[in-house]
This record gives structure tokens, C-alpha cells and sequence, in this order.
């Protein structure tokens, strides 16, 4: 059993940075006639508002305290503010998605990902359906309705869901309460840019009753830590970052003890608008003389296409011909600066299910891998997506439909 992320999508106690997800909220004006040397920190939306948060997790895993493994994760997020309430609540919806490295390969493969949406009120309380697993930290940060000074301190209640579905066998999104500390610790910097800083730390023990129902074992202790730095950004009214440090430990009703310890820290970035019909003619122009490329568009960004895609006999490396498309390709993904990057990989109806699973991921993995080989992106800004058969874009029952299915695309995403 692994647990994928203290700051993820999913996975064994996956968590994901509640605070993190508000980030683009804006500042109240009234903060201009705050008291001097005092702050108000409330969310505000506006409608139509993009951003992604990307984190990275480093974790060691113990069971039954002794070391099992390590993992670095790394979670994306994309949100939009969808509408917005007269009390400045703002409803967020969009995608949570975890990627874990396998062992081999330079790129983050995604193994499950979350469409999740729920209104968030200016001090940070959450207004969520029951059946969504996302965000895994809810409530957090939490602000008391009065301006504060460096030093001030307020506790605020919180929870945590998580996703026990693969691991335990628990059906629905499994609660643990929390109760969170807060202090303003006044001005920093980041980068070189003025923030406020906010600790928010928490400690949890308990003793929880029996899920619904489960199939392999639930948690009969849970106990641990968390202990937070919020960057709070605020000229844009969010926050820019978090850092955290982290400790938790399951008992389980089958005898095992699971620990989960590390950092875990993110970066928010506010979506620029995409120029995609302009982008998608220039990244068309450039690859006119590719065979088997095209250049599409729509709501995620510019997508190129590799149809036909070849590889070596019974391996996962790429031909010598696909390799030199790939080197043109990312040429031009150098040039474009501050945009993420997805991988999806597509197969032909062939075979079982599973295996096109499998084909499909090996598939974008080694385009991927390629891709960050040459210096387009670091890794953690690249995303690894296997489809399958899932989306055919030409008919399976003629072989030239199948070699346009048999395909890597390249997304340059607007957010």
C-alpha cells in the first residue's frame, strides 16, 4: 500500500492544498482603511477567473515502522471561478489530478484524476456537495472577521476527505476533523516580492468508528501532524505559495501500521489568456512539413497531433524518424514560455483493455521523457495521460483509421 500524496488528488490519504485552490480571491477594498500595521484577509471571486496550482511531494512511507519506500508526487490543479454570489463567495470548479514517477522514466504519469466544483465564502468556509472527494483539505485557511496585527492568533475548525476507495475498500469520502491554529506572522518576502505570512498548523488523534463498509481494513487510530507557512499575496489578494511539513500515522483493523512523513510546498500561477487561434495557425505553419502531424484547438489549448506514431520492434524507444519530429516539436514548445504541458497517449481497438491502457501511457511516457531530455520543460510542468482506445479520432475497422488512432498528443494547455 502506498499513500500517494500529503498534497495530491487522490490515493491513500492523498490530500490536496485547500488554501492553495482559493488562491486568485481578491482583496476587499476596505483593506485600504485597515488600522495601520493591520491586515483583512477575505476571499472575493470575479467571474471567469483562471489559475493551476502545481505541488510537489516528497514522502517516506513506514508500515508496521519499518521503512517501506519513497515517492515524489506531483499535483495540478486548474480552476476557474464559475459564478459568484452577492456575498462575494466565489463557486470553483475544475480538475485535481496526482502523477507519480516511475522508476526508469523522467516524466509524472497521472493515475487519477478529479472533477470537483463548491462555493467558498469570503472567510474561507466551504459550501460542498457530499460526493465530491476534492478537495481533500477543507476549510483552510479560515479567517476571523476582523483585521489583524502580527502576532494575532485564532484557532478555526477544518476537515480532511480522503479517497480510501483503492486502499480500503471505503466507498465514500472518509472525514477526519481537524482543528486549526492560526497566527499572522506579519510581512516576508518570496522571491523578492512582499507577502504576509500566515502559519496554520494542526495536530490530529483519533479514534474514528467503523466505515458504511470496507473490503480490506479501515483505521482504527489516526494521529499526526501538519505544520503550514501560507504565502499570502497581497497586491493580487491570494495566496502565492505554501510550504509544509508533515507526520501521519494509521492503525488499521487488519494489525498494520501505515506512516506517512515529508514536505510537501506549491506555487499558484494565475492563467494568462491564450491567443489560441493565433497560436494554433503558428504552431500549424511550423510543422507543415511533418508527416502524420496536425495542430488543433479547444477549451484546454493547442494540441499537436503524432499520428501513425512508430516505434522500435518490440520496445517502447521511439523510431529514428519520430525522434527527429519530436526534436522540431520541441524546438518550438521551447519558445513558448509559461505554459504547461500534457501527454496523452491513444491506441488503435486492439487487444484487451488494460493492455491499451498500458500501450497508451508507455506511449506518451517516451514522448514525454523526450520532451523534458531536450530542455522543453522541467518535468514537473509536464503531465503523462494514457487514454486507451477511449478516443478514437478515425474509424478502427480500416488500418488507416487505425494508424490516425495510434497517437501521441502534445497539449500546450491555457491552464
Amino acid at each position: 500500500m502506498t499513500r500517494q500524496a500529503r498534497r495530491s488528488a487522490g490515493g491513500t490519504g492523498a490530500r490536496h492544498s485547500a488554501f492553495a485552490i482559493a488562491a486568485l480571491a481578491a482583496l476587499s477594498a476596505a483593506a485600504a482603511a485597515a488600522p495601520a500595521g493591520a491586515d483583512e484577509f477575505r476571499f472575493q471571486y470575479e467571474t471567469g477567473d483562471k489559475y493551476r496550482v502545481v505541488s510537489t511531494v516528497d514522502e517516506d512511507v513506514y508500515v508496521n515502522r519499518r521503512y517501506s519506500h519513497s515517492a515524489r508526487i506531483v499535483n495540478r490543479i486548474a480552476f476557474e471561478v464559475a459564478d459568484t454570489r452577492a456575498d462575494g463567495s466565489g463557486l470553483l470548479r475544475g480538475d485535481f489530478s496526482t502523477s507519480v514517477q516511475y522508476a526508469g522514466g523522467f516524466s509524472y504519469v497521472a493515475d487519477r484524476i478529479y472533477r470537483s466544483e463548491y462555493w467558498q465564502a469570503p472567510d474561507g468556509r466551504y459550501d460542498i456537495a457530499p460526493e465530491y472527494y476534492m478537495p481533500t483539505v477543507r476549510h483552510v485557511p479560515t479567517f476571523p472577521a476582523r483585521d489583524l496585527k502580527p502576532g494575532d492568533t485564532w484557532n478555526a475548525p477544518g476537515e480532511e476527505r480522503h479517497d480510501f476507495r483503492e486502499d480500503f475498500g471505503i466507498p465514500d469520502p472518509y472525514l477526519i476533523p481537524i482543528d486549526v491554529r492560526y497566527t499572522y506572522e506579519g510581512p516576508g518576502t518570496l522571491e523578492g516580492k512582499p507577502v504576509r505570512l500566515v502559519r496554520a498548523a494542526y495536530t490530529v488523534f483519533v479514534q474514528p468508528p467503523r466505515p458504511r463498509s470496507w473490503t480490506i481494513a479501515w483505521p482504527t487510530q489516526i494521529a499526526g501532524y501538519s505544520d503550514q507557512l501560507l504565502y499570502w499575496d497581497q497586491e493580487r489578494g491570494g495566496l502565492a505559495a505554501y510550504e509544509e511539513r508533515f507526520k501521519f500515522v494509521f492503525e488499521l483493523s487488519d494489525g498494520r501500521t501505515v506512516e506517512y512523513r515529508g514536505e510537501a510546498g506549491a506555487d499558484v500561477v494565475e492563467a494568462k489568456l491564450m491567443d489560441r487561434a493565433g497560436l494554433e495557425e503558428e504552431m500549424r505553419d511550423a510543422v507543415s512539413g511533418l508527416d502524420d502531424v496536425t495542430v488543433t484547438s479547444d477549451e484546454r489549448g493547442v494540441t499537436i497531433s503524432l499520428e501513425n506514431i512508430q516505434f522500435e520492434a518490440d520496445s517502447a524507444r521511439l523510431s529514428p524518424p519520430e525522434l527527429a519530429k519530436i526534436e522540431k516539436i520541441a524546438s518550438l514548445l521551447a519558445g513558448i514560455k509559461g505554459r504547461d504541458i500534457q501527454v496523452s497517449g491513444h491506441t488503435a481497438l486492439a487487444g484487451t483493455a488494460v493492455a491499451r491502457q498500458q500501450l497508451s501511457v508507455e506511449r506518451a511516457r517516451a514522448v514525454a521523457d523526450e520532451l523534458i531530455r531536450l530542455g522543453v520543460r522541467e518535468a514537473e510542468a509536464i503531465t503523462v495521460l494514457g487514454y486507451g482506445a477511449e478516443k478514437p479520432v478515425a474509424d478502427n475497422s480500416t488500418e488507416a483509421g487505425k494508424a490516425r488512432n495510434r497517437r501521441v498528443e502534445i497539449t500546450i494547455l491555457e491552464n
